[in-house]
């Protein structure tokens, strides 16, 4: 018999980066589920398994190709080869390996924000790491083309096979924008198993199809250099037919069987196998089976260097979940731990010792050597922070007639390129197909829209066009598909150029806010990561009467007051949006800053009702009190019942507070600006400054609350003073009507704010 196992001494080195890394990664899932002290008896988890199938890939990647202009993002669970690697490097110290999933130690899944090594990209959501890449690109090109400073790199996304199930994926690939983007790499860890099982179609082949039609230069790493070798003797051919047509989980079987079970079961009745493998050790035949493309550091190399930078690439890389592993291959390997006998097998088989798990390479030694090498290449240079621009707090507008809180966000950012141009070139809009019925018109024939390069906007002689699309370089508007899901990963990435690269920009989405569930995952995850932006929905509500249930937002209230790292508003007039969108904007791109939710409406508003003081000190105080949450816009001189509104419903509190007056009944009227100031006040978890001067205890009365959203959102004002309370709201799907009809139907009339007043004020 003949052995075909390389000693590739050529890579010998990296060969033993390889191992250390696949034993760092298993040693830090093993010491905090087995050796760390556990007093709850919970499970801590980690995965062995998912990590072991990406430590080859992440170690050619790192070790030989990577430059410190690149950025990757890492598969959520194979979040503890990024720290193996990181800790190489230098960039992790000894004590964080022992803190795997503890408080305060490395994440669960990678963190650009709390993890205490770099990681580029904060991953966990499936779907959104792996796309992450791609808007991140998107980011610096925008960056680069307004003022410059980005630089260049590849954008590498690495990715379980299992994520491509996830709609946020083909929804980027899709996006015309991206099959531009020759920087973005994406690297699938083929395993082909999910949490649960061996998935028994993968389909790579349609899979592969997919990208190419989508103008993605594929690159498919099947098998390793044994396995080819193999495949070019005497019934080789036969063979790689008989792996090729195996269903996945009978070749996952094999990885389970003993070099004699797997002469009896390959040829399956093919002669030519058998007389094949019958002329093989078994050592070879046991690597043969297992060496896939994914795990070949020599085909790795050589992917890597295949890339085409002209247009987005993805690598196929077949692998093995558990890889190395005494698990390897197992179906139900996923959160699988290794015992303590099987971590000193490992130990043996890699040359690490379980007693001294975190031991480095010897600084003369040449893995050592290709560490230290490595740092240095990967070493990115401190980039100053250029501070964001300051923003006036007050344009000085004062709104007359009837308008809207949509057409006030376009007003406002057409008087910043006049009042504060330093501000406003910072400024970036994003909207998927909805410009024009989001009022953003103005703003995007002002600035026009952005683009790599300069377009022909063969409109621009047609006298009919109201909006103009200019596309250039220097635009300041993007416009994507009809997919809320790319729009608000964008709109992170944007969000995070203040920390990437250190200019800060201040990137503002504009969605129609019924869909804001849809995109809200992605964008959270945005913030969880770093992003700092602004999210607009408009229009929003039952509110958009004539548009029935599809388009009327009910629950987005409460979204924007329990969403974290979120400011949330909801003006009910055009001055009160301009504040607090003016001070929203301060909240971007800094340190410590802050993201907000702006949830504006159509619904045309006497701007008279709001009061505005003439006084500039007494504007100012009533601007302080519009972004910190709410503002008593009636003052009755012996009140009987306060009514708290919230947006679009303020006209109805105003017209209910008249006519109860006209019934000797007096109505303070609260006018509330942000839910959410409000509660992190009355929680305890930000100054009760404003609640005690809009609601002081004093003027305690009971209370009727009024939204054009779920009641519950502002229910808990009534413990500020804990007075008796009805909440008014929309509790059930829309309906299609005129806004007086559709008003009376979810009882949001004024006749419905009077009768509940009555009933508070008599229980």
């Amino acid at each position: 018999m003949t052995s075909l196992v390389p000693a590739r001494t050529e890579t010998a080195d990296l060969r033993e980066v390889e191992q250390r890394v696949l034993w760092l990664a298993t040693a830090m899932i093993d010491h905090a589920n087995r050796v760390r002290p556990n007093n709850s008896g919970l499970k801590v988890g980690g995965h062995q398994a998912s990590c072991a199938s990406m430590v080859s890939i992440m170690t050619a990647l790192y070790f030989e190709h990577l430059t410190a202009a690149d950025r990757v993002s890492v598969k959520p669970h194979a979040s503890p080869v990024l720290h193996a690697i990181n800790y190489l490097l230098g960039s992790l110290d000894e004590k964080h390996l022992t803190t795997l999933r503890s408080y305060g130690g490395v994440q669960s899944y990678p963190s650009r924000t709390k993890d205490p090594d770099p990681a580029d990209y904060s991953t966990g959501s499936v779907g959104i790491g792996a796309t992450a890449p791609i808007w991140g690109a998107v980011a610096r090109r925008y960056v680069d083309t307004h003022g410059g400073g980005a630089g260049t790199g590849r954008q590498y996304s690495l990715l379980g096979d299992a994520e491509l199930d996830e709609g946020a994926c083909w929804e980027a690939i899709l996006d015309p924008t991206v099959a531009d983007l020759g920087e973005v790499v994406w690297i699938v860890d083929l395993n082909r198993q999910s949490l649960d099982r061996v998935v028994p179609n993968i389909a790579a082949n349609r899979l592969q199809g997919m990208f190419t039609a989508a103008g993605w230069q594929v690159i498919t790493l099947k098998y390793g250099q044994v396995l080819e070798e193999l495949f070019t003797r005497p019934g080789g051919a036969a063979l790689r037919e008989r792996i090729d047509g195996m269903s996945n989980p009978e070749y996952q079987r094999l990885l389970r069987c003993t070099p004699q079970q797997l002469r009896e079961r390959i040829p399956a009745g093919d002669n030519a196998s058998e007389r094949l493998l019958s002329d093989v050790d078994d050592e070879t035949l046991a690597v043969a089976i297992r060496n896939l493309g994914g795990h070949d550091l020599d085909a790795l190399d050589s992917a890597f260097k295949a890339i085409d930078d002209t247009r987005p690439t993805v690598i196929f890389a077949y692998t093995i979940k558990g890889y190395g592993l005494a698990t390897e291959g197992h179906p139900q390997n996923h959160g699988s731990l290794l015992g303590e006998e099987q971590m000193r097998q490992l130990a043996g088989q890699v040359g690490a010792d379980l007693d001294d798990p975190w031991h480095r390479f010897a600084d003369d030694s040449p893995a050592g050597k290709r560490c230290a090498e490595t740092a240095s290449r990967l070493r990115r240079r401190e980039r100053a922070r250029v501070k964001p621009p300051k923003l006036p707090t007050d344009i000085g507008r004062t709104p007359s007639g009837t308008t809207t809180t949509q057409a006030a966000l376009g007003r406002t950012l057409l008087d910043l390129t006049r009042e504060s141009p330093e501000a406003a070139e910072r400024i970036v809009t994003l909207a998927p197909d909805v410009s024009s019925t989001t009022n953003l018109g103005g703003w995007l024939n002002k600035v026009g829209v952005w683009s790599p390069s300069e377009r022909v906007d063969w409109f621009a002689d047609d006298a009919e066009t109201i909006l103009h699309w200019r596309e250039r370089p220097a635009g300041q508007h993007i416009e994507l598909g009809i997919a809320e899901t790319n729009l608000v990963s964008l709109l992170g990435e944007l969000g995070s150029t203040w920390s990437r690269w250190g200019q800060p920009l201040l990137p503002i989405g504009v969605v129609y806010d019924c869909f804001l569930g849809r995109a809200l995952e992605p964008w959270s995850f945005g913030v969880y990561g770093g992003g700092q932006s602004i999210l607009v929905g408009t229009p929003s509500g039952v509110s958009l009467a004539p548009e029935g249930g599809a388009h009327q937002s009910v629950g987005t209230p409460s979204i924007g007051l329990e969403q974290p790292g979120v400011t949330s508003y909801e003006p009910a007039f055009a001055v009160d949006t301009e504040w607090c969108l003016l001070e929203a904007m301060s909240q971007l791109g800094k340190p410590g800053g802050s993201s907000s939710y702006l949830r504006l409406s159509t619904r045309p508003v006497d701007q008279s009702l709001a009061s505005v003081p003439a006084d500039p000190a007494a504007r100012e105080r009533r601007r302080r009190q519009v972004v910190g949450g709410a503002y008593a816009l009636r003052r009755d001189a012996d009140p009987q019942v306060t009514l708290v509104g919230m947006g679009a419903l303020m006209t109805e509190a105003l017209a209910a507070a008249d006519r109860l007056a006209e019934q000797g009944i007096g109505a303070d009227v609260v006018c509330v600006t942000s839910a959410g100031l409000l509660f992190r006040a009355h929680r305890g978890d930000a100054d009760r400054g404003v609640l005690d001067q809009v609601f002081p205890a004093d003027r305690a009365r009971p209370m009727v609350t009024v939204l054009d959203g779920h009641p519950h959102a502002l229910a808990f004002l009534a413990g500020v003073n804990r007075v008796p309370a009805v909440h008014l709201g929309v509790t059930g799907f829309g309906q299609s009507g005129s806004l007086e009809d559709v008003y009376r139907h979810h009882g949001l009339d004024t006749g419905t704010i009077i009768r509940a007043a009555l009933d508070v004020t008599h229980r």
